[in-house]
């Protein structure tokens, strides 16, 4: 399927950098020029997808090859820009799609039926149907007689099947095709998958890149949502959005002990739990004597004993695996609370 991304689902200006730090990588991009298929690995928080995008502009921009940044001019930006590019192949997860407010291949806009005609979620694999479809589209001829693209994000949603079909191609494919993988995680790939390309890491920024960045998409104290996400200025930029300031983030692990579900407003369960995570690791931090991570020291009261502190962040881990089940909210966000506190206080309830 060729996936058209509006500017509205994020296809950036194909003539500014997205992001400054990813320059050097951008750069280094560049270099490969003569490289058929290229895995870039890095964080999302970090602009794994920004960086994706904008290689792919490169790749398909008709400007004369030496510039060092797309054109943006040229129709070949231009149909990029609105979604439409006829060699662009993008090979992404249902369930991305759907998270995006894009279409589905079959055109639903929730869950699709099954050949029994039940429902079922969309899926978080590229699977091998996908993967052939792309290989039987970068046979036929470019439509702008230029460069074809296949971009599969995240190359990790693969499963054994639809990644061992496109093995082939990563080796050996038509002429002017290029490919472009993506991973967080590069070691979840099969190794036959990673030796066929050539490999780009997106670094993260400096502190002081980040923090600046922050400071000009409005955030006042930038540094202590930066902590919160290890780093990564896009995830920090994302908690704010989702109402989370500097001042509500450090009143999060009192609220959570004092079991005040209205102090998290609206949090959306996965971000819900990765705060208790995150609450859990420093609490477990302060108890083994050293500073916590993610929220100030101040912040945080210190646990009354790690043992049930560890058991209880491990069973986080599991439902965090389960984030997306169709819980009862409201009784989930309890239940979360009560456990958490109560594994601070050294309890811990199977």
């Amino acid at each position: 399927m060729v996936v058209k991304v509006s500017a509205a689902a994020g296809t950036p200006d194909p003539v500014a950098t997205p992001l400054p730090w990813l320059d050097p990588v951008l750069a280094r991009a560049q270099a490969l020029a003569h490289a058929h298929a290229l895995l870039l690995h890095g964080a999302l928080g970090d602009g794994l997808v920004e960086c994706a995008q904008r290689i792919v502009s490169q790749w398909l921009c008709e400007a004369p090859p030496q510039r060092s940044s797309p054109c943006g001019e040229c129709e070949s930006c231009r149909l990029l820009a609105g979604g439409v590019h006829p060699d662009l192949f993008c090979l992404l997860p249902e369930e991305w799609l759907l998270r995006q407010g894009l279409p589905l291949p079959d055109g639903a806009a929730g869950e699709r039926s099954d050949a029994a005609g039940g429902k079922r979620k969309p899926s978080r694999q590229i699977r091998i149907g996908e993967v052939r479809a792309a290989i039987d589209w970068t046979a036929r001829t470019s439509s702008r007689g230029g460069a074809k693209v296949v971009l599969v994000h995240p190359a990790t949603a693969m499963n054994l099947q639809s990644a061992s079909a496109l093995l082939k191609t990563l080796e050996e494919p038509p002429a002017g095709v290029r490919l472009l993988l993506t991973a967080a995680e590069p070691a979840r790939l099969l190794p036959t998958v990673r030796s066929r390309c050539q490999v780009l890491r997106l670094t993260p920024p400096a502190p002081a890149v980040a923090m600046d960045w922050l400071r000009a998409q409005g955030l006042a104290e930038p540094a202590t949502l930066l902590a919160a996400c290890s780093g990564r200025p896009l995830d920090a930029r994302d908690l704010a959005a989702a109402g989370l300031d500097a001042a509500r983030w450090q009143a999060l692990p009192a609220a959570v002990l004092q079991r005040q579900p209205g102090a998290l407003g609206s949090l959306p369960l996965p971000t819900l739990i990765d705060v208790l995570q995150k609450i859990c690791h420093d609490g477990l931090i302060l108890a083994a004597g050293a500073s916590p991570r993610f929220f100030p020291e101040a912040a945080l009261a210190a646990p009354a004993a790690s043992e049930a502190l560890a058991l209880w962040s491990r069973e986080l881990a599991r439902i965090a695996r389960h984030a997306d089940h169709p819980w009862h909210e409201g009784l989930l966000v309890d239940s979360l609370l009560a456990r958490t506190a109560s594994a601070w206080q050294g309890r811990f309830d199977p």
